[in-house]
């Protein structure tokens, strides 16, 4: 990809912020990041180190939505910067990478599937949901936009068993 950009971030500095939209994708060529959910909160979680060959910001890219997570460099980290008018030379260079991004995006999917049965099933037993899990949910409810608002998603369910 002779016309992607590469940008150095130094250690510390955040390179993708959660809940911001970015209209680029980023490629590790050199270096480590860490990737948070929460960043900079007291529910700061730690989920992942990437490094060399690992992609972020496909959320921004691919579908103009708001990032899920912080990417923050770990060292010294050189990323290139992929737009959406380079995303077919991408791909076609690069397939090893879109398997990766394909298998992230699957993953995220299948725990926010997971947190939000699990969500469902404390509401429909009629218990309070744990505090915790109820703002993961939503969190990741937002960050897909399924839905505006936990209470959304409950009257949804209502709807739904109410027609079962």
């Amino acid at each position: 990809m002779a016309d992607a950009k590469l940008v150095k971030y130094e250690a510390e500095s955040v390179i993708l912020r959660e809940g911001e939209i970015n209209s680029e994708m980023f490629k590790i060529v050199k270096g480590h990041a860490e990737v948070y959910v929460d960043y900079g909160s007291e529910q700061e979680t730690l989920i992942g180190i990437i490094g060399e060959h690992s992609c972020f910001g496909e959320f921004g890219l691919l579908l103009h939505k708001p990032s899920i997570y912080t990417v923050v460099a770990y060292s010294d980290v050189y990323v290139m910067l992929i737009r959406e008018g380079e995303m077919g030379d991408f791909v076609r260079e690069n397939h090893r990478n879109i398997m990766e991004i394909m298998r992230n995006m699957a993953r995220t999917m299948y725990t926010m599937r997971f947190q939000i049965d699990l969500l469902l099933k404390e509401i429909s037993a009629g218990k309070k949901p744990d505090e915790k899990m109820l703002a993961e949910a939503r969190r990741a409810m937002r960050g897909y936009g399924m839905y505006r608002s936990i209470e959304e998603a409950v009257d949804g369910l209502s709807k739904f068993s109410e027609k079962v």
